[in-house]
């Protein structure tokens, strides 16, 4: 699949210093990988989405967490483990609603063949994470194309790297804005006391009305009117799920703090959390790696950061979520829908996102230079 300019490569001025690759692969040990299931004939677009947090072969280890639902239309399977203990084993897969069984029964197997002694020789239990978003508008759902084979082909293919954007994965069938949306990722660097952390983002970005739609502060979805709406448009009907990766060492609270910003990074794009969405965060941390609690011995040791530093922490995050949802638009193109059928779902002109972005902050900046000297003549007399 040809991936099209990235947000920041369309010159559009994001804030905050991104890591090398600008991924959630940014986060060292972090591999995603994907299954993408695409036949028009069958009315098939879909997939899988497979994030592994660690580099942990053979036996796993805990993952820090934290979880939020900014509105919980939707699903995503381990949480009450995730609240109640503040850790997971295992893998991290998205896809689409009716998929959830399917991606669970293939990550189970998953887990078992890759942890196989710790199957093989304790009573240990396999609880995966698995979230979803609504693809039928663009994918027959019904048909329930997704298997447990594509969840373990997408977990086999994890690695590190660059990380493919739009209609890949569980992202090939997402509609978001009611542009054409899907799998979208970000970092960025911050340092706090002297260590240099990285915070990242990855997005399932399908959710949205197209009047919210908003760009570094510019209204661009008032600016590209729906021709022919393709479906309704007057309601939320659709879902993001955001998965926040550190290697910054965090408390169990910190990191439930830390899942609760993703709210505010999809806000940054317009979105109000819609009554009929699905806003499902998930914030975890590779530091401080350890066995699994069975052998972790009576007395657990763990660092945290300072409560009082965690604003650093916090703007990262929203920035790099808000990052990731542009940078799943932006490489949609028109794909036909199958409900209603006949329709198309556009993707973003992103010449004239670029034009709307960069002309009207060109002509904010402008005002705001005249407002100040407006203010310092007044203040001078």
């Amino acid at each position: 699949m040809t991936q099209k300019p990235r947000a920041r490569d369309l010159g559009l001025p994001f804030p905050g210093t991104p890591g090398p690759l600008n991924a959630i692969t940014d986060v060292p040990g972090v591999r995603v990988g994907f299954t993408t299931l695409t036949d028009p004939s069958r009315k098939m677009r879909t997939g899988v989405t497979a994030i592994l947090p660690r580099e942990d072969r053979h036996r796993p280890q805990p993952v820090w967490a934290g979880f939020h639902a900014l509105n919980g239309n939707g699903e995503m399977t381990g949480v009450h483990w995730v609240n109640d203990a503040g850790y997971f084993l295992g893998p991290i897969l998205i896809t689409n609603t009716h998929g959830i069984g399917a991606c669970h029964h293939g990550a189970t197997e998953w887990m078992i063949r890759t942890y196989d002694t710790h199957f093989r020789e304790e009573h240990a239990w396999a609880m995966p994470i698995v979230a979803e978003t609504y693809d039928g508008v663009l994918n027959d759902i019904n048909a329930m194309h997704v298997k447990p084979e594509h969840a373990i082909a997408a977990l086999d293919a994890a690695k590190g790297g660059p990380v493919p954007e739009g209609s890949v994965g569980g992202g090939n069938g997402m509609i978001a804005y009611e542009f054409k949306g899907g799998t979208g990722t970000s970092s960025r660097r911050i340092t706090i006391a002297g260590e240099t952390f990285t915070v990242a983002a990855l997005v399932q970005a399908n959710y949205g009305v197209r009047d919210w739609f908003t760009v570094l502060g510019m209204p661009v979805g008032k600016a590209i009117p729906l021709e022919e709406p393709f479906r309704d448009t007057t309601r939320e009907t659709g879902s993001i799920i955001v998965i926040l990766a550190t290697d910054a060492p965090l408390s169990d609270a910190l990191l439930r703090g830390l899942a609760k910003r993703a709210g505010l990074g999809i806000a940054r794009s317009g979105s109000p959390g819609g009554n009929s969405s699905g806003d499902i965060f998930l914030a975890f941390s590779t530091a401080d790696p350890m066995p699994e609690p069975l052998h972790a011995g009576p007395i657990v040791t763990r660092r945290s950061l300072n409560w009082e530093q965690m604003d650093a922490v916090y703007e990262a995050a929203v920035e790099a979520v808000d990052e990731s949802v542009i940078n799943a638009i932006v490489q949609g193109v028109d794909v036909p829908c199958v409900k209603p059928e006949g329709e198309v779902c556009p993707g973003i002109d992103t010449a004239k996102l670029c034009r709307i972005v960069l002309s009207q902050s060109l002509a904010s900046a402008r005002f705001a230079t005249r407002s100040a000297k407006q203010v310092l003549a007044i203040e001078g007399t």
